[in-house]
């Protein structure tokens, strides 16, 4: 029978594939829905212990996991008695051992062990980094074959701590995240690719779900805020999904957390929606050609996000009565360094961007004083993970956003 089934957020179909990206009748997310209703921990390292509501048969010997601690230097400076950190990056002496420095590492784990136990082709993915080099990683230690579609702009994030032969990369000389996600789907007409999904991928979304399970374990209820910054928005998705989840076990409390979502300035997309009360995006939001340039958090420059779509950003944030925040390099890299100072480690510009967002919320008074809130440090540690391995650039070839499928196929030899 197995332990989960997909069903459509739009029509409610209940589908029979274990890897599908939209149902036949409407363009809504599926969402993982599993027979086990109690969040039951497994003896399993890292995040495997979450099994049971993982969408795989079996677990890789791969043991990232979410470090959650309560703060006590960044909480005081911010006057908050109940600020908890969810670090996901390299601190070893905390026991964050993330090797690329970012929770896009769960979603990969996930991902390839879902494509090995159904015998699918090489994955195809786009990235603007952090979910390029976490695929990298991880495929790299299995011997998986993927392909990853980069912008140029973003090449020089995407850095491993080893060689991969298994692993091809095409840069998209002229484009940015959302042209690489046009290539990235153009080419899946050869035989043998297919597309990973993006946040249509319900597998992606419960393994980036794992840093709210980890965290309800810690604080022993869910948190009543919840702090991300959101290019795609799928961390968020994925945390209330894994909400809904917690709440019908019943031991870690009725509501869900309150999503704070945050974009990094001039690119703010679904800030500009949400603030509007409308749930399309429209041309002006996302008409930026340059925003590669423009932002210091490359990683938030999906122009085209799962905001309106059924299931996605717009129903996480009104089902949680969430808000969005705009925050600019300066404020994003004044955060990321007040973080440093207080709790002990570097963290990286879209975190630098959460950050900011608390203090935003902190000072509004969106966030009182005894709230329980949760921080998701989206990645960390570079400074101490670069002193301890080489790190090298993966090997690439350019091609242009208007290349043909043949231009592709040669480009891949």
């Amino acid at each position: 029978m197995g332990k989960y089934t997909l069903e459509c957020l739009g029509c409610g179909s209940t589908l029979k594939e274990k890897f599908v990206l939209s149902c036949s009748h409407c363009d809504a997310l599926v969402r993982s829905i599993y027979y086990s209703k109690t969040l039951r921990i497994r003896n399993l390292p890292g995040l495997w212990r979450f099994y049971d509501w993982l969408p795989v048969d079996g677990a890789s010997e791969y043991n990232g996991a979410p470090l959650t601690y309560k703060s006590s230097e960044l909480a005081k400076e911010l006057g908050l008695k109940n600020l908890w950190i969810s670090f996901n990056g390299y601190w070893p002496e905390r026991g964050a051992k993330l090797k690329t420095c970012t929770f896009k590492e769960y979603e990969a784990a996930v991902t390839l062990q879902l494509a090995i136990e159904l015998g699918m082709g090489s994955l195809v993915i786009a990235s603007a980094g952090n979910t390029a080099k976490s695929f990298a990683y991880m495929a790299s230690r299995i011997k998986y074959p993927i392909v990853l579609v980069v912008p140029k702009r973003c090449l020089p994030d995407v850095w491993i701590i080893e060689s991969a032969e298994n692993i091809r990369t095409l840069v998209v000389r002229d484009g940015d995240y959302s042209d690489s996600i046009a290539v990235a789907k153009k080419l899946c007409a050869i035989e043998g690719m297919v597309y990973e999904g993006g946040a249509r991928n319900a597998a992606r979304r419960d393994g980036l779900g794992v840093v709210l399970l980890e965290a309800a374990l810690k604080m022993k209820r869910m948190p009543r805020h919840y702090f991300q910054a959101a290019g795609s928005g799928t961390g968020g998705i994925a945390v209330w999904e894994a909400a809904l989840r917690l709440r019908s076990d019943g031991r870690f409390g009725r509501s869900l957390p309150k999503l704070h979502l945050s974009q990094n300035l001039p690119f703010i997309p679904m800030v500009r929606a949400w603030k509007a009360k409308r749930r399309e995006l429209f041309p002006e939001d996302v008409a930026n050609p340059n925003v590669l340039e423009l932002i210091i958090a490359r990683v938030l420059s999906n122009r085209y996000p799962p905001y309106a779509v059924k299931g996605g950003v717009y129903d996480a944030l009104r089902a949680t009565k969430g808000e969005m925040y705009a925050v600019s390099n300066q404020e994003a890299e004044n955060a990321a360094e007040l973080f440093e100072s207080l709790e002990g480690i570097d963290i990286v510009p879209a975190a630098g961007v959460a950050v900011d967002s608390l203090l935003k919320a902190v000072e509004t008074g969106k966030v009182k004083k005894r709230d329980s809130t949760l921080l998701n440090i989206t990645g960390g540690g570079e400074k101490m993970l670069k002193d301890d391995f080489a790190t090298q650039e993966i090997r690439s070839v350019e091609i242009s956003k208007d290349a043909s499928l043949e231009e592709m196929v040669e480009a891949l030899k």
